[in-house]
């Protein structure tokens, strides 16, 4: 099983950016927990992080013919307005979580409302670095569930 997780903008400066908000791991710490969970489970994880839309867009296309089995997706800021982001995980017919270190709806009201939300199979928000874990092991579940 092949799994994407992809990272929006501002998520490279995790571990100084906010701590009491988004803790003090780092991205390769949250890589790292997500990678360590996949590794236990069979699956390889492939992880792409970027400040650039139209890259992490590009991405999620490729992951449509390139073998992907599932995606984990925090994808930032872009999670509140990005609709090129919403329709490319829209277009994918593999499993999607969407993954939050923060409780995005205890936050300020404009992060409270996801544009991908609707277009992933599910969200894991507020549990810090352990969200990674359990949003590798929903995705696995998923594709299982779907026969893959």
């Amino acid at each position: 099983m092949r799994i994407l997780l992809v990272h929006g903008p501002n998520l490279s400066q995790l571990g100084t950016r906010d701590p009491a908000v988004y803790g003090t791991a780092t991205l390769d710490d949250v890589v790292e927990a997500a990678r360590s969970e996949a590794a236990a489970a069979g699956a390889q994880l492939e992880h792409v992080q970027t400040e650039h839309e139209g890259e992490l867009v590009a991405r999620l296309h490729a992951a449509r013919t390139d073998g992907t089995d599932a995606v984990i997706v925090n994808a930032g800021a872009w999670t509140h307005y990005s609709y090129a982001v919403r329709d490319a995980l829209e277009l994918l017919e593999v499993p999607k979580v969407e993954l939050h270190l923060s409780n995005i709806h205890a936050r300020e009201e404009f992060r409270a409302r996801s544009v991908l939300a609707a277009v992933c199979d599910g969200s894991i928000v507020g549990l810090g670095i352990a969200g990674y874990p359990l949003a590798v092991r929903a995705v696995c579940s998923l594709v299982a569930e779907r026969g893959g």
